[in-house]
């Protein structure tokens, strides 16, 4: 264990180092707020155009285990995409042993010192939320959910616990690693996934180079939950776009639909962003931008 530990932190601080030095854009503002006796952090990102008067989406993007904000910020893109289509994104901070590096999230088996010392990260979430929405005027009916990794595993376990809060969440290679999933209601899925993967294998298991110490579940296990809960039709349409498959569950119940992007040959990486999530990191495809299409998604599928 700790060769395990001395290897991320080692591998936390090259990226960190590598991080330092990319200004977070002047909109973008740090928040603290309390929940179960621990100070939580939260990178918030209004868009330029917000306007009070009117309902905004809201996107949450959480970073991936021993990552922070700041990194999820860069990786995902999503500031542009906000300013140009109107939604208000934030990008939280998980816990660690140290304040602001090697930070996870408690997404039921996965990961860290979040799930060791069982974070109350749904709570601190439906408490970020409900601090927003009385700050702006969020819609109700629009808020979304999405992660890379540990954080993409984070958005599957607020789909079991929070459905009745998000409408639609967005995991890149994460699946759904939480046991007690029961959730409330249908939430829409539009989950990206590398067939090779050596962190979080497609396939489910622990990948060659996973150093979280875990079974993960499989990209088949965490759709077809979600095809079952989501009483969706049972054959999907499907297309090719070079390295690319993508097949769409349109027929769910009450609106909601899943749709997987396979990229084959992909490896632990957000489809689209302009660079590996972390220095030596998997290369990302360039075929597709998941967050391009994860936000056409989200859009498509609010609640009813």
């Amino acid at each position: 264990m700790s060769r395990i530990w001395l290897a991320l932190l080692a591998l936390t601080f090259s990226l960190l180092a590598c991080i330092r030095n990319i200004a977070a854009p002047q909109s973008d503002t740090t928040h603290i707020l309390t929940h179960d006796g621990l100070e939580r952090t939260y990178v918030l990102h209004v868009p330029s155009a917000y306007d009070e008067s009117h309902p905004t989406p809201l996107v949450l993007s959480f970073h991936g285990g021993a990552g922070n904000a700041e990194n999820q910020r860069r990786v995902s893109e999503f500031n542009e995409l906000a300013d140009e289509k109107g939604f208000i994104v934030i990008y939280p901070n998980g816990t660690g042993r140290l304040e602001d590096k090697i930070l996870t999230w408690n997404g039921g088996t996965c990961c860290g010192y979040a799930v060791a010392n069982q974070v109350d990260d749904i709570g601190f979430i439906r408490a970020l939320i409900t601090e927003l929405q009385s700050q702006y005027n969020i819609d109700p009916k629009r808020i979304y959910a999405t992660g890379l990794s540990n954080g993409g595993i984070m958005s599957y376990r607020l789909a079991c616990e929070a459905a009745d809060v998000f409408a639609a969440i967005g995991p890149v290679a994460g699946t759904q690693n939480y046991i007690r999933c029961e959730p409330s209601e249908p939430v829409s899925v539009v989950h990206f996934h590398g067939t090779d993967d050596t962190h979080l294998p497609y396939g489910g298991g622990s990948g060659e180079d996973s150093i979280a110490g875990v079974l993960f579940k499989s990209v088949e296990d965490s759709i077809n939950f979600w095809l079952d809960f989501n009483q969706c039709a049972t054959k999907p349409q499907s297309a090719t776009q070079q390295d690319v498959r993508v097949d769409a569950y349109n027929e769910c119940a009450r609106g909601s639909a899943i749709h997987l992007y396979t990229i084959v040959g992909g490896r632990h990486a957000w489809p689209g962003s302009d660079g590996p999530a972390w220095p030596g990191g998997d290369q990302p495809t360039q075929t597709i931008s998941a967050t391009e299409i994860m936000w056409e998604f989200f859009a498509a599928h609010p609640k009813p």
